[in-house]
């Protein structure tokens, strides 16, 4: 059963000298308990799409066309008063570098407390603090965090705070933006396996924004390749990850280093990517692809569907067989 639908997505940006096209003709279906992560390059439109989805785009210059349903609902028909009450109850996110949205002068206590009482006004004192606790406690934190304040905390503590605040009410859909991104390696690795076991918990639908190939593989089950607005490859990380058909995906996993296998030269993908401004007439990776050909410039790829659920959008996947398409 699908949580989320996402039908035709595109963001255009619209200021005095240009129109930049963030996002484009996003279709993705996330199902429940899913784990989705969308990686891709600074840049690709990942962090566009979660505040879209979220409504939290600045209406004076973004455009958003297209559907986004979540549960039923259509976000994009909804009042601002009802995007307010579906936010945090149905749709919670831990944004890129949250940590920094603690004010320095509040205990965390009372910043959860305050945050809390904005959906659930009439609760009382005692069993707000005991539902604090508890969500403290549920992020590996101890009690005694309710009463210190931010810069006591390191931080792995504050983003823990931070994933902490989002389960308030115990979402549908949790997106996170960025979430480990600024944490090291060990902390990283300690707050993936509890997002996980979260994940188990409370049953959480989750979608992890992230450039990192590599958080993709060790907490998601499905993968959704996103370049300049659009999503190029998708399907079971056990597919993409194992077997990347589109050159793009090849690049990304190319670019970090293994501990298994044998050992190969880590190369990043050569040029930029484009600007978003100047409409493209075929493939929008087409520039960088070492692989491209005359029609990959004039034609736009179409998503092909293969195995698995496995979907890729390139010329070379659609026109050849798939054992010939790895160019690895």
């Amino acid at each position: 059963m699908s949580i989320l639908e996402i039908k035709n997505l595109t963001v255009t940006f619209h200021t005095k000298d240009k129109i930049t096209r963030a996002v484009h003709n996003i279709s993705l279906s996330v199902e429940e308990q899913d784990s989705i992560g969308i990686v891709g390059e600074s840049g690709s439109g990942k962090s566009t799409l979660a505040m879209a989805i979220l409504q939290l785009l600045p209406k004076r210059i973004a455009r958003i066309e297209g559907e986004v349903i979540l549960d039923g609902k259509h976000l994009f028909q909804c009042t601002d008063e009802q995007i307010r009450k579906i936010r945090w109850r149905d749709l919670a996110v831990v944004f890129q570098k949250s940590m920094n949205a603690l004010s320095p002068v509040h205990k965390i206590g009372t910043q959860m407390s305050d945050i809390y009482r904005i959906h659930e006004s009439k609760i009382s004192k005692k069993k707000l603090k005991e539902k604090i606790i508890s969500l403290l406690e549920m992020v590996n934190l101890p009690s005694r965090v309710y009463d210190l304040y931010p810069h006591e905390l390191s931080g792995g503590m504050m983003q823990r705070v931070s994933i902490a605040l989002s389960l308030m009410h115990n979402p549908k859909l949790l997106i996170l933006d960025e979430a480990t991104t600024a944490l090291d390696v060990v902390t990283q690795g300690q707050i993936l396996s509890e997002i996980k076991e979260l994940e188990k918990e409370l049953n959480l639908t989750r979608i992890m924004i992230t450039h990192d190939m590599s958080v993709v593989a060790s907490a998601c089950k499905k993968v959704a390749v996103m370049y300049a607005g659009n999503i190029l490859e998708f399907g079971y990380v056990k597919d993409v990850l194992v077997n990347p058909l589109h050159p793009y995906t090849q690049g990304l996993l190319k670019s970090i280093p293994t501990f298994k296998g044998e050992k190969k030269n880590i190369r990043g993908i050569a040029g930029a990517l484009p600007d978003l401004s100047v409409p493209v007439q075929g493939c929008i990776f087409a520039s960088r692809c070492e692989f491209a050909t005359d029609i990959c410039y004039q034609v736009k790829p179409t998503e092909e569907l293969l195995s698995g659920n496995h979907r890729v959008a390139c010329h070379l996947v659609g026109g050849m067989e798939h054992a010939n398409v790895n160019h690895s």
